[in-house]
């Protein structure tokens, strides 16, 4: 296919898969984490929920939601949650690009999201450790107009030796002529992930990144770790968004957009997002057809809009489900702060739904909201 050859597939989503298992909590009293989950305390649930997890599921069926033709690429292992995912991604008619194995298990995260508060993960990778730049169907990368990876610090293949697999992914992908994208998860400090050389990995992997979508933590921990370090030491209790100095996003923003980075959106919780654009020229316009090529190269916020506490089930996913609503913003040719809207809007309708999607609502009707 010719690099101006219309696309069919507007977006490929790839990386990390796995099913989800979150007890389910009544509402009750607003209490920290630390109060509510004292050792030796009894903590009734109501219910077990069974979901898609990761990058794949929540990204790539938000994206379908959204009226976009997407492609998912992921793995699953030769085992019942295998089952389970492949039964549960067949009700969206995506199963084309999920590869099962039996060489590892599917990854598996335990969910526990009170409401109120955010979630943490018991996460096993599974079958994702062993993910390589072989892993992805590039016949249907040449298809596509943007190509989507997240959470490689979970998949150990594609960061050992410094990134070299996870810079051959990227490298064979932009060599199609694709628009590629990039998100992040912030791994297991004590792990071998939380040990590696971030810095040195995104220093090889982002001149090859257009679009580059982590959170504050996750590149603080990655660009900067001492400081960190020091934040989360004095952050009250372990709010690391509150301790975050507002002036270090657009410290970092400006690090990360001389690596190559072209649009970039730091997702911030509850503080919204920041949002800031490098040369946009470099974007290949043949294949993302935007509009806007000013941008936003001064840096912005973008608020967060209102939660209804009434309606708030649990944040599973809200940072995948805003990406999608950032990425499917830019297909549609929005405006680049326009996008970071949307972004913020599907973050928010995820709160409303027991898993990462049930929350969301279509693309007309996020329309007319914005």
């Amino acid at each position: 296919m010719g690099i101006n050859t219309p696309r069919p597939i507007d977006a490929v989503i790839a990386g990390y898969l796995g099913v989800d298992i979150a007890p389910g909590f009544a509402q009750r009293e607003a209490v920290s984490f630390a109060e509510l989950f004292r050792p030796g305390k009894l903590i009734e649930t109501d219910g077990l929920h069974f979901s898609l997890g990761g990058v794949v599921a929540n990204t790539g069926l938000a994206m379908r939601k959204f009226g976009l033709n997407t492609a998912l690429t992921g793995c699953v292992g030769a085992d019942m949650l295998g089952d389970m995912a492949v039964a549960l991604l067949a009700r969206s008619g995506a199963t084309t690009g999920i590869h099962r194995t039996i060489a590892a298990g599917t990854a598996y995260g335990i969910v526990i999201a009170p409401p109120g508060l955010d979630r943490i993960f018991l996460e096993d990778p599974g079958c994702n450790r062993i993910f390589t730049a072989d892993s992805i169907a590039y016949e249907i990368v040449r298809q596509s107009r943007i190509f989507h990876f997240g959470y490689p610090p979970l998949m150990e293949a594609l960061w050992s030796n410094c990134g070299a697999q996870l810079k051959t992914l990227f490298e064979r992908v932009r060599s199609q002529g694709t628009v590629t994208s990039l998100d992040m998860t912030l791994p297991d400090h004590a792990a071998p992930a939380g040990k590696a050389d971030w810095q040195a990995i995104l220093s090889a992997v982002l001149p090859l990144v257009d679009i580059f979508v982590p959170s504050i933590e996750e590149l603080l921990f990655m660009l900067e770790p001492q400081l960190y370090s020091n934040i989360a030491g004095r952050a009250d209790n372990g709010d690391m968004i509150e301790a975050i100095p507002p002036e270090e996003y657009e410290r970092l923003s400006k690090k990360v957009l001389d690596m190559g980075v072209k649009v970039l959106l730091i997702k911030a919780g509850h503080r919204g997002a920041y949002l800031r654009t490098g040369n946009l020229a470099e974007l290949n316009s043949s294949v993302l057809c935007l509009s806007d090529r000013t941008g936003c190269p001064q840096g912005a916020w973008i608020p967060p809009l209102l939660v209804d506490a009434e309606r708030f089930r649990n944040a599973s996913g809200a940072g995948d489900c805003a990406v999608a609503g950032f990425l499917t913003a830019l297909l549609k040719d929005e405006r680049i702060m326009t996008a970071g809207r949307f972004a913020m809007m599907a973050g928010r309708d995820n709160l409303y739904g027991n898993d990462a999607l049930s929350g969301l609502v279509d693309w007309p009707h996020m329309e007319k909201s914005i």
